[in-house]
């Protein structure tokens, strides 16, 4: 097998577009005083309102714990609301609130302008046909991430 440059590396390539992609989010999310943690978490919750610190957790790719603080300080910039789960006591709901969603909407329409340049870039077939192979990509990755430790 002929060695491959590093810089045509199919992983190199999407770390980059990865570096690139938080780069530009997190510019215009500072902006409005958000990381792109609590940005997830509002996006999460305006598609699917009441959840736990848990489920965003892994919606964000965070520790729970890291959640715990990001939950906290989103609460006291009245961004979120939380409320004990009506199943379990010691878990809290968090909810949008009106201040949330209206930073949400304002930030989104900023980030939303990367999406449609890059839509713009290819044509539709191409559009569908890349986002076949980087859900492929992405499968891959996840097939080949080791699960169990080293023995």
């Amino acid at each position: 097998m002929s060695e491959v440059p590093v810089e045509e590396y199919l992983c190199t390539r999407l770390r980059r577009a990865e570096q690139a992609l938080m780069a530009h989010h997190e510019a215009v999310l500072r902006t409005y005083g958000l990381t792109m943690t609590q940005y997830t978490v509002l996006l999460t919750l305006s598609r699917a309102d009441g959840r736990s610190g848990a489920q965003l957790a892994r919606a964000c790719g965070v520790s729970q714990q890291s959640m715990a603080t990001v939950l906290n300080g989103m609460q006291a910039k009245e961004l979120i609301s939380r409320t004990a789960s009506a199943a379990h006591a010691k878990v809290m709901i968090a909810t949008l609130t009106d201040t949330g969603r209206d930073l949400l909407d304002r930030a989104y329409q900023e980030v939303i302008v990367l999406e449609r340049a890059l839509t713009d870039r290819f044509s539709a077939d191409e559009h569908r046909r890349f986002c076949e192979f980087l859900d492929r990509a992405t499968a891959t990755l996840i097939e080949q991430n080791p699960t169990a430790p080293a023995r």
